[in-house]
């Protein structure tokens, strides 16, 4: 179970705050770039983009946080945070640079007990863990699962619609490109552990699935040869 904090809970008008400074930051890495970002070369990996995924995420991760008892304060905050660095520094340290971040804007803007800060930063360094999502605490559990899941169902399927466009694909692949989607839901599966996100999961590939279906349906196949 996660831990609760009793203590200065997270009002509405301190979220909404949290969300303008995340929403301005991301704005604020693309525009310091003369080409445009870190990220530049994916075009759904804008600003706007980039903040979509958080706002879904935090969605997510506080209904997986709320059905399977965990802190949703220190979840959803995380998940606020989690990606805020992804656009101006390299893959493999945005997690902790998030974590920096997070932790300078809760010491300096805020009035939490630092356990509940710990808790935040540590779901925000964590959350590109690869391993057993068992051996963490529930609320960095919640955020992983939500941060695999946004891309699968509908939304995953749009992305690739998008991905199509960027590599002149022709609508004819898209059958192909909405398959990806079902294997990262696959693996998404293997690796999520609460049933609310197994839950979520398996709603979401039904979507994909059925969309597949009409795909192989409806677009015919040609054989240039």
């Amino acid at each position: 179970m996660g831990v609760e904090i009793q203590e200065s809970p997270v009002s509405e008008e301190e979220f909404a705050a949290m969300e303008e400074f995340v929403r301005d930051y991301l704005t604020a890495s693309v525009e310091s770039e003369e080409e445009g970002g870190r990220m530049r070369w994916y075009p759904w990996h804008s600003a706007e983009y980039r903040f979509n995924h958080i706002r879904n995420v935090v969605e997510l991760s506080a209904e997986i946080a709320e059905a399977e008892g965990a802190n949703t304060d220190v979840t959803r905050v995380a998940a606020l945070f989690h990606d805020i660095a992804k656009l101006e520094v390299e893959q493999d340290v945005h997690a902790e640079e998030g974590a920096r971040i997070a932790r300078e804007y809760l010491t300096t803007h805020c009035d939490y007990p630092d356990s509940f800060v710990d808790q935040v930063c540590d779901a925000v360094r964590d959350h590109s863990y690869q391993g057993d999502l068992t051996r963490l605490p529930l609320e960095t559990q919640c955020l992983i699962e939500a941060d695999v899941l946004d891309k699968v169902g509908a939304n995953g399927a749009a992305l690739m619609m998008l991905r199509m466009g960027y590599e002149s694909r022709t609508h004819m692949d898209a059958a192909e490109m909405v398959g990806r989607v079902l294997e990262r839901g696959e693996d998404a599966k293997e690796r999520i552990e609460s049933q609310t996100a197994y839950d979520i999961a398996h709603r979401r590939l039904k979507r994909v699935v059925w969309f597949r279906e009409w795909l192989d349906d409806e677009v015919a196949e040609v054989d240039l040869e």
